[in-house]
């Protein structure tokens, strides 16, 4: 079956580079369908799907934002009238992958649709922002970015060779067979540090001779908003969170933080779910010159040239018990915490750099004095690190799910 990739641009100002781009990728043996985003002036080409439908189905008016004098909810009403569109042609079959180029406006406008679609569609973004920090465009989908070098603005030698490749890369992302999943395993996502990695490694083995597969996610921020999107996607039957340190970058202004509804995704979904407050002893800062001062004082350890770990205090973990109790309490479904007396990373066991047994007690206790009287809290001796503290958080997952499949 021919595949279709959608083309998305704003066909007043960047026509001919759209037109170019359309010929290049049916060159390949692939049908396209534009869906035309531009605002000011007349489409270069006639598209499949107008800026009028596209604006009407963002609630606004082509002709009002057209004036030229709303620009910014044109912006806005053309970003969410986009993605509605691209959803609605994934539902119906017509999309087999997406492509677009643009500026910092286009980008975000385009990017907007392609977070709309699940991980595994293909998504490339030609942009003149795709060679700094896009983070903020691809959220925490797989959008693949390609430097535009010179702008979206015209045919030329570096455009064209830019062009090309874009063309070549959507081209064979959507013809490229993918892997069956005839046979597929239910998934469980894990969080993890370097400083839980035996821990993860130990339960996930545990739970893998189960027959599960365990997807597992660095706990860098961006790693736990991609966990807790596939959760709220449907992927996952069972949450594994045992490393739960973005929220210490949350309290502590880090920089590594998931945002403050870190840990809800599962609690929502009402899937079967575990919590540790793995390496919540640690906040997250770059280089040594980078921790802000008010912290310059307190216990720092460099983990590495780039990185550099702030010890948690009493105040702190206070306050991150209090989330992980928080998500615990909205949990729809099956939900136990586990809590390792020994030390919640590496770092924080006896003789360790990190070693606070205050600190941790203040996080313990909070979580146990605001947690819903029904749902587990279990303390074991021993660190998160040990064999037989993750083989316990491995076993409770278990019987949790099968308690929730029967």
């Amino acid at each position: 079956m021919t595949k279709t990739v959608v083309i998305a641009g704003a066909l007043d100002t960047k026509g001919p580079d759209f037109a170019y781009l359309k010929e290049l990728i049916e060159r390949e043996g692939v049908k396209t369908l534009v869906v035309d985003f531009g605002v000011m002036g007349e489409p270069a080409f006639p598209p499949d799907v107008t800026r009028a439908e596209v604006a009407e189905a963002g609630g606004g008016d082509i002709a009002y934002l057209a004036t030229g004098e709303h620009k910014d909810e044109a912006m806005r009403i053309m970003a969410e009238g986009l993605a509605i569109v691209v959803r609605r042609l994934y539902d119906e079959g017509k999309l087999d992958g997406i492509i677009s180029m643009g500026g910092s406006g286009g980008t975000s406008i385009a990017t907007t649709a392609m977070r709309a679609l699940p991980i595994g569609v293909p998504k490339v973004m030609v942009s003149t922002v795709g060679g700094g920090d896009v983070s903020a465009y691809t959220g925490t989908k797989d959008i693949t970015f390609m430097p535009s070098i010179v702008d979206v603005a015209g045919l030329n030698r570096i455009s064209r060779v830019i062009y090309a490749n874009a063309a070549g890369a959507i081209a064979g992302m959507v013809k490229m067979e993918r892997p069956s999943t005839a046979e597929a395993k239910p998934i469980i996502v894990a969080s993890m540090f370097g400083n839980t990695t035996p821990a993860v490694n130990h339960a996930k083995s545990i739970l893998e001779a189960e027959g599960y597969e365990v997807l597992v996610f660095h706990a860098t921020g961006t790693g736990g908003r991609v966990m807790e999107s596939l959760i709220t996607d449907g992927y996952a039957v069972g949450s594994l969170d045992i490393t739960t340190t973005e929220l210490a970058d949350e309290v502590c202004g880090g920089v590594l933080s998931a945002g403050p509804e870190r840990c809800l995704a599962a609690a929502r979904a009402g899937i079967p779910a575990v919590l540790v407050p793995g390496c919540v002893d640690m906040a997250n800062f770059w280089g040594m010159d980078t921790v802000p001062e008010k912290y310059r004082n307190r216990k720092l350890y460099q983990w590495n040239p780039n990185v550099t770990l702030l010890r948690t205090n009493v105040e702190e973990n206070i306050k991150i018990g209090e989330m992980i109790a928080r998500a615990a309490n909205e949990s729809k479904g099956p939900v136990a915490i586990l809590i390792p007396l020994k030390g919640v990373s590496m770092l924080d066991s006896p003789g360790g750099a990190f070693w606070d047994p205050e600190a941790d007690r203040a996080c313990f206790d909070a979580i146990k004095r605001n947690l819903r009287p029904d749902i587990p809290y279990i303390e074991l001796d021993y660190n998160i690190n040990d064999p037989e503290f993750s083989g316990k958080v491995a076993e409770t997952l278990l019987e949790m799910l099968r308690k929730h499949s029967q």
